[in-house]
């Protein structure tokens, strides 16, 4: 969809909304306590979801980024204009006391247990502006039932095909600034020449500098969040800084997945979750707004945070 189309829909549905999320017509974020993340209205819109390239992963696994299909959002969702933070994680676990999960970090060449998202094994102290890490895909539900109980609204994570459509912008360019990936380094936190200084970021990953961004973003490991620009909808860092887990049950392949924007349900066990965006140890391949990342739901990686929605009736 152009940049004319969502325009035009998204002042077609303004006067709609509620009074307090009409402001959205200034650029205005909004939150629904104190402590709760920004948010801001993203509007309804279609677009193509996926792409036909096929991602070769480890241990000889090809994950598909497709078939493209084509996705209806009918109705305009709030998403958060940054990743969960570490600040607002904690309000969470003071009010109800939820115990931290065992988190295991990049070593190098092993990977190192006994973490937890108030230690992620950075090597300096985690700030509360940095993204929260080290939970669990079941934890981030504990989140969004707490937050919906604690506001009256309902939060939930974004679905596989909303994130996508929040990460575009509004725009079909391969990247939401355009079609230069040189320019990377000024709109996310990505493995870049600031790794360089520190061979250990990804040693014994499958991971080489040959595959890094060729800037360097000024971050060699997370950074707090808004530090880079946003794209036309105003959301930070959907490029990088840590993955963020969705709502969905991943398919290898967009097959009986739902086409209206909603989360794909599985009957039964799900074997994985789907999770986007990047980080700032992933290579400039998996940046890309179709890459699929898709882990157990009980994964807790220093890698790994999530971003919100909430619905708006």
């Amino acid at each position: 969809m152009s940049r004319f189309g969502i325009t035009t829909a998204f002042t077609a549905f303004l006067f709609c909304l509620p009074a307090n999320l009409q402001a959205q017509e200034l650029g205005m974020p909004f939150r629904d306590c104190e402590n709760c993340p920004k948010m801001t209205v993203i509007p309804p819109g279609t677009f193509d979801m996926g792409s036909d390239f096929i991602d070769p992963m480890r241990g000889d696994e090809m994950r598909p980024r497709g078939p493209v299909r084509t996705i209806t959002i009918a109705n305009p969702f709030a998403a958060g204009i940054y990743e969960v933070t570490t600040g607002e994680w904690r309000t969470f676990v003071n009010d109800t006391g939820h115990e931290a999960s065992d988190c295991r970090a990049w070593g190098g060449d092993r990977r190192r247990f006994g973490h937890t998202w108030e230690d992620p094994d950075y090597g300096r102290s985690v700030r509360d502006d940095h993204p929260i890490v080290c939970v669990y895909w079941t934890e981030t539900q504990d989140y969004v039932a707490w937050l919906s109980e604690k506001t009256g609204e309902t939060y939930r994570l974004l679905s596989e095909a909303e994130w996508e459509y929040v990460a575009r912008g509004g725009v079909d360019t391969k990247w939401f600034w355009g079609e230069d990936s040189s320019k990377i380094c000024d709109y996310g936190n990505v493995l870049d020449q600031s790794a360089a200084n520190d061979p250990a970021l990804i040693a014994g990953s499958g991971t080489s500098m040959d595959m890094a961004a060729t800037c360097d973003d000024g971050y060699p490991i997370v950074s707090p969040v808004g530090q880079f620009k946003p794209n036309d909808y105003g959301v930070y860092d959907t490029i990088g800084n840590v993955w963020e887990w969705t709502q969905d049950c991943s398919l290898k392949e967009y097959v009986n997945q739902p086409v209206d924007g909603s989360a794909y349900k599985s009957v039964g066990l799900c074997e994985k979750r789907a999770i986007r965006s990047g980080s700032w140890r992933s290579r400039v391949l998996r940046q890309e707004r179709s890459f699929r990342g898709r882990d157990p739901e009980l994964t807790s990686y220093h890698l790994f945070g999530f971003r919100i929605a909430r619905d708006i009736d």
